[in-house]
């Protein structure tokens, strides 16, 4: 694998994107449109009216991948450099499953405040904001600043893509199960950005907040623990006697793991209760297997990060069909209720007949939903146009978009270039 992908990276040139123009360019007369002097007409008119940068820019499909290199995948503080080939990794998903244009930017700069004044002065260059891979509890400050202070959405997929597509799977497997949302017990292992973010998405979709119990490497999040308490965990912290991860996952009905691997045992698993909902998402390695759960509780429901086990948690489900509908509406940010519908889609997409080309691609000869399909396949493209759709009629509705759309319309002519 490291050879095949250092390979696959460098040949036959370097890196995994590049720019291609959408006009010609051929003759004196194509240039002179292309630049001067026919470009100033319509660089008049969007000093006019600047909106109309959506109209003869290609800002309306364009998004920025930015990181600080400080959490990279499972890599840690590896730096900006370093952390280069996941952007453009990030920039090619983009292209591949939502047809939107996206810009890698690493930026070697640590201090928040500093980021903050730096992403937020790109806004006349994007039509969205995507943040990645930079370490917690910094991220939270850097989301939170530059949606109050930019007109275009901001999305911290770490936290926001992988809460979407689990809760996803959370709602499927409830149904599975005849299992009330409001009533459920969760316990959580992870403290960082992605946990605080799934946990709040959890009471959006209707878990009560008093039912979500979190353990990190000290031990249960408790109101009463020595450290001071993060402002953005104040969602993790419970009156609650429990202080070890064990404690808080006997009778939970709902597992989420955004931790290290091995954390769990079979003896924890025995301990939840019937027909649990078990999501160890650490990667590579879960913290605890699929084979380690499915030999304790068959009647279970898994999913984890890994494509090699049902029910991936791939945020590819997630951040292309977000910004496509996001950009499509010229949205100004991304809200709750965008993010909620994008999870109810994505869980409706999963109850549909799985089609013979998204069986071929996985080389598979069935697949239907049930306890090993609550979440659908990255290389179905209907995933792209209900979501989307979703995503789009969601933020008309919540009064962020510019421009109003047919949602119906607008489906269609997704499926129509998609399906």
């Amino acid at each position: 694998m490291k050879e095949a992908s250092l390979k696959y990276h460098r040949e036959p040139v370097p890196g995994k994107i590049e720019i291609t123009t959408t006009k010609p360019c051929e003759n004196q007369n194509d240039l002179s449109l292309a630049y001067t002097p026919g470009v100033a007409a319509p660089c008049l008119e969007i000093a006019k009216h600047e909106d109309l940068v959506y109209e003869y820019t290609g800002k309306g499909n364009l998004v920025a991948v930015i990181s600080d290199g400080t959490a990279v995948l499972g890599l840690g503080d590896i730096g900006p450099a370093a952390g280069k080939p996941v952007m453009e990794g990030k920039s090619v998903l983009f292209k591949r499953f939502g047809g939107v244009n996206a810009f890698d930017i690493e930026l070697a700069e640590k201090d928040p405040d500093k980021l903050i004044e730096i992403i937020a002065s790109m806004e006349p260059s994007f039509g969205g904001i995507n943040l990645e891979d930079i370490s917690s509890p910094r991220c939270f400050k850097i989301e939170r600043e530059l949606i109050k202070r930019m007109n275009i959405p901001v999305f911290h997929d770490d936290q926001h893509g992988t809460a979407v597509i689990a809760g996803a799977g959370v709602i499927n497997a409830l149904d599975i199960f005849n299992k009330d949302i409001s009533k459920i017990k969760v316990a959580m292992s992870g403290a960082g950005a992605a946990a605080v973010s799934i946990a709040e998405h959890l009471v959006a979709l209707g878990v009560n907040r008093n039912n979500i119990f979190a353990a990190d490497s000290k031990g249960v999040l408790y109101n009463g623990r020595d450290e001071m308490k993060s402002i953005y965990h104040e969602v993790l912290y419970r009156d609650t006697d429990a202080r070890k991860l064990a404690d808080i996952m006997d009778g939970a009905d709902l597992f989420i793991g955004v931790s290290v691997k091995g954390l769990v045992s079979k003896d924890m698993i025995k301990s939840m209760a019937k027909h649990p909902i078990i999501f160890p998402m650490a990667n590579p390695d879960p913290e605890i297997t699929y084979e380690e759960v499915k030999s304790v509780c068959p009647d279970s429901v898994i999913g984890t990060g890994r494509s090699d086990y049902p029910n991936q948690v791939n945020n590819v489900l997630g951040f292309p069909a977000i910004f496509r509908g996001a950009l499509d509406i010229r949205a100004r940010a991304i809200t709750e209720n965008m993010k909620i519908a994008a999870t109810h889609a994505l869980a409706r997409v999963a109850r549909m007949d799985v089609p013979e080309n998204v069986l071929k691609a996985y080389g598979l000869k069935e697949l239907k939903f049930g306890a090993d399909y609550v979440i659908p396949k990255p290389f179905d493209r209907r995933v792209l146009v209900e979501e989307a759709g979703s995503v789009a009629e969601a933020g008309i509705k919540d009064g962020v978009a510019r421009i109003d759309i047919d949602i119906d319309e607008y489906k269609k002519n997704l499926a129509a270039k998609w399906l």
